[in-house]
């Protein structure tokens, strides 16, 4: 996977803005000539993701600081692991380590949460969207993690592609309405529309959408849906209640994409630690 570099370092300097500010009071005790050795652990089974960030982090904070990658990025690890060692000002290091785990802890739970998901599609033509329900100044850091764990990005945001919801769809007078005044303002976005029954499927299959989003749909009504789909007039995503205990049955009824707030907004942090090694 990869991430533009201006992105990463503009979450880093943000990141760390809010974490030092003015400065590190702490890590000022240590005098400037000390040297250390650090290490990276996990203490639990985990996707690996994001070491840009945590390069740059180290790299902003003081570019001498050397980082060496036991592991690569979107490895599997089934048990607690060195994910790298860090050489260099022993200050440096301990004030970038609170803003570098949180990086690390964050996308690797994202990625590993979605890698759950994914794997639970295997065997099926189904595949894992992301949602917008992200951390806040966090999109891109995790929708690139969601493709580590083997999701695809739905839209970025509000900008990119049309998501007609209920409320649109009421302020616009119509299904068919809200569609056709999508398609005037730009035919080249893909055009989502969400139904919440199937004569509201039936209304949107008329007026022709690029996919619907199959909003809290039964199974029944998924089999339903993807039967009146035939011959296939446009993509169907299943969304609403999805967990890992339902995702593949839901997989099962056909649809081509089911979307999951849950694998950016409802995560545990990774477990990991930085521990200095030894002191030059």
């Amino acid at each position: 996977m990869k991430i533009d570099s201006k992105i990463v370092g503009d979450d880093v300097a943000r990141a760390l803005y809010e974490d030092v500010g003015e400065g590190d009071v702490t890590a000022a005790l240590l005098p400037k000539s000390l040297i250390a050795e650090a290490e990276i652990i996990s203490r639990e089974p985990m996707l690996v993701c994001g070491q840009p960030w945590v390069n740059e982090v180290f790299k902003q904070i003081d570019p001498k600081i050397a980082v060496d990658w036991r592991v690569f990025e979107g490895e599997w690890l089934d048990a607690p692991a060195t994910l790298c060692t860090i050489h260099g000002t022993a200050s440096s290091i301990l004030t970038a380590e609170r803003t570098a785990l949180n990086f690390l802890q964050t996308l690797s739970a994202t990625a590993t949460k979605s890698r759950l998901y994914a794997q639970k599609l295997q065997g099926t033509k189904t595949r894992l969207l992301d949602t917008r329900k992200t951390i806040p100044g966090l999109r891109a850091a995790q929708k690139y993690a969601v493709m580590c764990g083997g999701g695809l990005n739905h839209r970025m945001g509000l900008y990119d592609a049309f998501l007609i919801k209920e409320n649109h769809i009421k302020a616009c007078g119509s299904v068919g309405h809200a569609i056709s005044l999508a398609r005037q303002t730009n035919q080249h976005l893909l055009v989502e529309i969400e139904v919440e029954s199937l004569s509201e499927l039936r209304e949107a299959f008329d007026a022709h959408p690029d996919r619907i989003l199959l909003d809290n749909f039964s199974t029944d009504m998924l089999i339903e849906a993807v039967k009146m789909n035939q011959p296939k007039y446009c993509e169907l995503e299943a969304s609403g209640g999805i967990t890992l205990e339902n995702i593949a049955s839901v997989a099962q009824s056909g649809v081509d994409f089911i979307s999951v707030g849950s694998i950016t907004k409802s995560i545990k942090a990774i477990d990991l630690s930085l521990l200095i090694r030894e002191v030059l």
